[in-house]
């Protein structure tokens, strides 16, 4: 059996030490991101040149229909994916080692962070990382300031209220709110 490498072993959950042999390659990932991010951050751009940014963080093009509202911070932006008319305000940070989906017809709100990091809660392990994705599914609408913590996934048509902390998944069509995030609401 081949050995996986460090990016595959990150994906899959398993816990990365700052110590790893192969984490000079997450280094270079997160230089590269910044790199990306300054650029997109610190002038005016046209929203074609913001597209053509942000797919060259991602790796990947994103559809004519996706928006986003500098600033943006993230720490790799390869585990990002998005799907069609999807809208991402301004001052976001999505944490993406783990794997973020945004698909299709989702709303991020201002200063929203998807983290898909976490660390261990024994202290001398403390110093490496356990990544689990985030999925957000169609037109799911995340509030301004709310937080959504690794292995989530929000479900169709969800809310999230501005400034929750959503530390389990959300069934689809419901409004949730709070710290940590409880539903309030079902959607008819």
């Amino acid at each position: 059996m081949e050995a996986r490498d460090i990016f595959e072993r990150d994906k899959l959950g398993e816990e990365i030490s700052h110590q790893d042999p192969e984490y000079h390659k997450i280094r270079e990932m997160i230089d590269e991101a910044q790199k990306l991010l300054f650029e997109l951050n610190n002038k005016y751009h046209e929203e074609p040149e913001v597209r053509r940014l942000f797919s060259q963080l991602t790796g990947i093009e994103v559809d004519k229909t996706f928006r986003l509202r500098p600033p943006f911070y993230t720490d790799f932006g390869k585990n990002i994916r998005v799907g069609k008319n999807v809208f991402i305000n301004h001052c976001c940070t999505f944490m993406d080692r783990g794997g973020i989906t945004l698909e299709e017809g989702v709303l991020i709100g201002p200063k929203v962070n998807l983290i898909t990091i976490n660390h261990p809660l024994e202290p001398h392990r403390r110093h490496s990382t356990i990544s689990s994705p985030i999925l957000i599914k169609k037109n799911a609408w995340v509030g301004a300031a709310a937080t959504i913590m690794p292995g989530v996934t929000i479900g169709e048509n969800a809310v999230v209220a501005a400034g929750a902390v959503v530390t389990k998944d959300v069934l689809p069509n419901t409004v949730v709110a709070g710290v940590p995030a409880k539903v309030i609401k079902m959607i008819e």
